[in-house]
């Protein structure tokens, strides 16, 4: 059998070139960003986008989120609005989407938007994908790296877990330094948040107006189903002690070493605590334990996003 980390390649002129090339033919490979690793694939190829969803086995009502090196790249795809430039000048390039109104002669095809009027784009920090996007006159469909509805990676032998050899290229920029998915902002209308991340509401309203929306009558951008990132391993939330046959995910200082126990952040850092999600999650999952219990994680700052994908897992 061929070693399915083979595919798994560190980032240098040579794999940028052969990236590149892979991006023009559609095929797709993986990249990393400061959130999570994604799956990459031209967003004007329709064989790339459908080739994304077959990977990921997808809903096709679950739209993607396009990936741009700056603005500048988007105008032609997008309408922007004095809105989405205050968040822009703010928090990009950085771990936040917007939805915005597509433009009718945009090369995006309508799969990856499922057929809706609007595109979900954003703007990556991580050096990686900011030096392809830049070397390249196309975004990038880029969702999360994982079968749809699982643990998303935050590492390139996590893309590798998932999709063993079916990826050609994985390019390793090692371990996501946040870990949690961005946040999605909806500027269409009345700008409301649509999915929570590390970049928070307190910090949103200090630029413009805005709200969170609890459900929607259809999916206007990823993160939204109610299960999601789940480790497929029935879960408890806001336990305060746990059986040592369950695994126990922890936060703080208080709690001991002991085999069952996955101290998100010792420190109590909710920002660390974001970033070793995931990566428990996979932990656990590899350890063989059949349930898992997860101590009260504070609401604040990052702790809210922790806590949307907790909910969502636990489904």
């Amino acid at each position: 059998m061929k070693n399915i980390y083979s595919n798994i390649f560190s980032f240098n002129k040579k794999v940028l070139t052969k990236a590149i090339k892979n991006l023009k033919k559609g095929n797709v490979i993986g990249l990393p960003t400061e959130t999570v690793y994604g799956l990459a694939g031209n967003a004007y190829i329709k064989k790339a986008i459908e080739r994304i969803y077959t990977l990921k086995n997808r809903p096709k009502f679950n739209p993607l989120i396009v990936h741009y090196s700056d603005y500048k790249q988007a105008e032609k795809d997008v309408l922007f609005n004095s809105s989405f430039f205050k968040l822009y000048n703010k928090f990009c390039p950085g771990p936040i989407t917007f939805i915005l109104k597509k433009k009718k002669k945009s090369k995006i095809p309508s799969i990856a938007t499922a057929n809706l009027k609007t595109v979900a784009i954003r703007f990556p920090s991580h050096k990686v994908s900011k030096t392809v996007l830049k070397k390249i006159n196309f975004p990038l469909a880029m969702p999360s790296a994982n079968l749809s509805g699982g643990i998303s990676p935050t590492s390139a032998a996590d893309v590798a877990d998932e999709f063993k050899n079916n990826i050609k290229l994985i390019i390793d920029g090692k371990n996501s330094k946040l870990g949690i998915e961005s946040t999605v902002v909806d500027l269409t209308g009345r700008p409301k948040i649509l999915r929570k991340g590390i970049i928070d509401a307190i910090q949103i309203k200090k630029i413009l107006k805005i709200n969170y929306v609890k459900k929607s009558s259809y999916i206007k951008s990823p993160g939204l189903l109610s299960k999601h990132y789940s480790p497929g391993i029935p879960m408890r939330l806001n336990k305060k002690k746990c059986n040592k046959t369950y695994a126990f995910i922890t936060f703080g200082k208080k709690y001991g070493n002991k085999s069952n126990h996955f101290n998100l952040s010792k420190k109590s850092d909710l920002k660390e605590a974001a970033s070793n999600l995931y990566k428990t999650f996979r932990i656990i999952k590899k350890k063989g334990f059949k349930k898992i219990y997860v101590v009260k994680i504070p609401n604040k700052g990052p702790g809210v996003a922790i806590n949307d994908r907790l909910k969502r897992a636990s489904k």
